[in-house]
């Protein structure tokens, strides 16, 4: 697995931990960034089954870097939002469960990187904010979506509006994160997590990361169908059977 300066990669087992790596810009994201994020979940190593995603020198990652932004057209910004987005889809939607391990900045695109991944932790340390308002711009990394659908649009507004920000315990509340930890256990718990993830059957990961955000905008009908299709595939699988057979012989099952 490709390694740069910019995305530390290190591979323990089926577990997977991405360090975004831009110290001296408290990890906001750069194109390079973006494409080195691009390359891992495009091709991820076969044998990894769950990915963590953190950050440096206390900051997950504080948005978009502006110094690229102010250097692009209004068609160049539109074609740089939509690879944002096909990108935070691709992390969302790529199979692996992604746990998010954040304390400092979770910021306007930090905040949209955050929203696609699946197990959000924060430490005391961590700030939630949207504060494009502030700079005159609007979000463009998929914000509208990711963080809309968590917070409500009557919230998101209002925090585009006033630039307001959220510590972790509120963010806690509001589902920004499923976890607040202490200072410095996030990774901890990341690590924790990744491993109990990583012993359920593949294919029911697959399914909770596919199925689950999908049937949520479907008509009722068409929803609890799409809910039998995944429940036919999975418990039909030899998981499903080396599952029940640990059950019933009361031992940890030993999925593929």
């Amino acid at each position: 697995m490709t390694q740069t300066d910019i995305l530390k990669i290190a591979i323990d087992g089926p577990v997977a931990t991405l360090t975004m790596n831009r110290p001296e810009k408290r990890n906001a994201m750069c194109d390079e960034l973006l494409n080195a994020l691009d390359r891992f979940f495009s091709a991820p190593p076969e044998a990894v089954r769950v990915v963590i995603l953190t950050g440096t020198a206390g900051h997950f990652c504080s948005g978009l870097d502006l110094s690229e932004h102010v250097a692009r057209d209004a068609e160049n910004t539109m074609y740089h939002s939509r690879n944002w987005h096909r990108v935070m889809e691709m992390i969302q939607f790529s199979g692996l469960p992604v746990i998010s391990a954040m304390f400092g900045a979770v910021i306007g695109g930090g905040l949209e990187l955050a929203s696609a991944t699946h197990v959000r932790i924060a430490e005391p340390s961590t700030i939630f904010q949207l504060p494009e308002g502030m700079r005159g711009i609007f979000v463009g990394g998929g914000a509208t979506i990711g963080v809309g659908r968590i917070l409500g649009a009557d919230r998101m507004r209002e925090m585009m509006l006033t630039g307001r920000k959220y510590n972790a315990d509120e963010g806690l509340a509001l589902g920004l994160c499923h976890y607040s930890v202490g200072e410095g256990e996030a990774l901890e718990l990341a690590r924790t997590l990744a491993g109990r993830i990583a012993k359920n059957a593949k294919l029911s990961n697959y399914m909770m990361i596919q199925a689950i955000s999908r049937i949520t905008e479907m008509p009722r009908a068409e929803g609890l169908f799409t809910e039998s299709l995944c429940a036919a595939v999975s418990q039909t699988s030899a998981d499903a059977e080396e599952g029940l057979r640990a059950f019933l012989e009361k031992r940890a099952p030993v999925f593929r």
